[in-house]
């Protein structure tokens, strides 16, 4: 019972909250610079049997052991976006720190596209999805799409293991502060 209200009275509702600050404007290129201090390795992420497609990724990352789950951040206007859907999975290769120049590549948004794109790169074929896996890599990673969710301008594709393997010992590239670093 409620002190001072008769027996059975309803309780008074409770005073509404006050309604939030309205969320200060963020500055694109603040956010740019202070998420260019957080260091991320570096991924070639391809997809495509027929017609490969490729692309320079480093919005990328682990979401689950059991089961094996990752992540990768596309934006919805790159060339692989498309393919990726269309052939329902992906393949990423770890870049090394000595594939700078495969990050670069898959980056240039004017190279050749299609199987022209991978003239010149040594990759292999996926078992599992078909796609190509760039030679020289610290790991690669063959996914069926899990689920696709909206990240804004980007999908947000995660990534269901169907294949993994490691290649030789070395070490990562790294992109910081909007440079790649061995």
């Amino acid at each position: 019972m409620t002190a001072g209200l008769p027996a059975g009275a309803p309780a008074p509702a409770p005073a509404p909250a006050p309604a939030p600050a309205p969320a200060p404007a963020v500055d694109r290129e603040g956010v740019r610079a202070a998420l260019g201090r957080f260091a991320t390795g570096v991924t070639v992420l391809t997809a495509g049997r027929e017609a490969p497609r490729g692309m320079t990724a480093n919005a990328f990352t682990s979401v689950s052991l059991d089961p094996p789950l990752v992540l990768v951040c596309v934006a919805r206007t790159a060339a692989v976006h498309g393919t990726v859907l269309a052939e329902g999975g992906f393949a990423l290769s770890v870049l090394s720190a000595g594939q700078a120049r495969l990050a670069r590549h898959f980056a240039d948004h004017h190279r050749p596209r299609g199987q022209r794109e991978f003239d010149g790169v040594d990759s292999l074929r996926g078992r599992c999805t078909g796609a190509p896996l760039l030679t020289g890599a610290l790991a690669w990673l063959e996914c069926s799409l899990a689920a696709v969710y909206d990240g804004g301008d980007h999908s947000i594709l995660l990534g269901s293991v169907l294949g993994h393997a490691s290649g030789a010992p070395g070490e990562p590239l790294l992109y910081f502060r909007s440079a790649l670093r061995p």
